[in-house]
């Protein structure tokens, strides 16, 4: 009987280990209208980066407010959207509102590769198969509505990442978030490149 119990509690502890919490997911196939969508991608066995996504038909849809990945087995994979744990891609897209302008600063960590697009220019490009690497960038923006987007893509194993981090302006270095970047109430409706107090 306390064999049996044993090998239950050890099922349990696998278990637990092959499904991460939510905070260490990709996404959840629950929309979230003001945070990013992830599109999910399965992408050749030969890719040494991020392929041109817009010519690929995506195998599902993932929702998220940050991404914040740290360095984990490939093999969690992401429940309810894909069974591929290696050899796939995400764009994630989204906006976010800047009520202060000024230089923000942007850290993009990942393993394998991934690009930062901020109002549709590449801030930050740390594409290719590596090792979780890190790369900033620093920005000027101004008030109001802004774009952002988020390629990565996931090679080989052994192992993956995805952080997205931001600094603002005499505030410490945090995960972004698009919760704390969200517009005014009153504003939520407009398009972007609105600037605030219009």
């Amino acid at each position: 009987m306390r064999l049996l119990l044993l090998m239950a509690c050890a099922l349990q502890v696998l278990s637990a280990q092959d499904d991460p919490p939510p905070e260490v997911r990709f996404g959840t196939t629950v929309v979230i209208p003001t945070g990013l969508q992830g599109k999910v991608y399965h992408i050749s066995e030969f890719a040494k980066k991020l392929p041109n996504l817009e010519k690929k038909k995506p195998a599902g849809s993932i929702y998220t407010t940050s991404l914040n990945i740290p360095l984990q087995d490939f093999r969690a994979g992401f429940p309810g959207v894909t069974k591929k744990t290696e050899w796939f891609a995400i764009d994630y897209t989204g906006k976010f509102w800047i009520e202060k302008p000024g230089q923000y600063k942007f850290f993009l960590s990942s393993d394998d590769g991934s690009k930062l697009y901020i109002d549709d220019q590449v801030a930050i490009d740390n594409d290719g198969i590596h090792a979780i690497l890190t790369k900033d960038c620093a920005l000027e923006l101004t008030a109001g509505v802004h774009q952002i987007r988020v390629s990565y893509f996931q090679g080989p194993g052994t192992q993956l990442a995805l952080i997205l981090e931001i600094q603002a302006p005499f505030m410490p270095r945090r995960v972004f978030n698009t919760d704390e970047y969200k517009p005014p109430s009153t504003l939520e409706t407009l398009p972007s490149g609105i600037p605030h107090g219009l």
